[in-house]
């Protein structure tokens, strides 16, 4: 054996072991554990590769990406569906401009293929409340501090009004 081949170590394959349901456990040479995707990671995963396929349609139909996004608010659950609709009714009037499009399973609104607004169903994180959030391509800067994600319970007429006006500011 040469000299090289005597100080290289080597490499011990990792042993995998399934756990209930469907987590990965491994175990490499130095025992140290680590778990694999949660179901809803998983889930999530293969949202977003579906996504990213009908993107690339979507990108030459913009009416794909709208029914993409009322299926999403479709099959949310109440009081998180009607708020979605809402929204949606409420961005398409603000911002026109603004590409409807799934994005991690959530409705969202894009400008040259950038997220520039989504909406969070409380359910789907299992939160108290939901979210209407803005990615860092909205023009919502406002000195050194700004929100960028507002917690939402229900739409009234006062919310509706800020909303758009957010709306329209972030795509400005």
């Amino acid at each position: 054996m040469s000299p090289k081949k005597d100080t290289q170590k080597s490499a011990t394959p990792a042993l995998v072991r399934l756990k209930p349901h469907g987590a990965r456990e491994s175990t490499t040479a130095n025992n140290k554990k680590s778990t694999g995707f949660t179901d809803e990671e998983r889930a999530a995963m293969k949202a977003r590769a579906q996504e990213l396929k009908a993107e690339a349609r979507a990108d030459k139909d913009k009416a794909e990406g709208e029914s993409a996004v009322l299926a999403a608010v479709a099959a949310m659950k109440e009081p998180d569906r009607a708020m979605a609709k809402r929204l949606h009714a409420i961005i398409k009037a603000s911002a026109p401009a603004l590409s409807p499009k799934t994005w991690y399973g959530m409705p969202a609104y894009a400008k040259d293929g950038k997220v520039v607004c989504f909406f969070q169903s409380a359910q789907k994180f299992n939160t108290r409340y939901a979210s209407l959030g803005f990615s860092d391509t909205a023009n919502l800067d406002e000195g050194a501090l700004w929100p960028v994600a507002f917690a939402l319970k229900e739409l009234t007429a006062t919310e509706e009004a800020r909303i758009s006006a957010l709306v329209k500011k972030a795509v400005s």
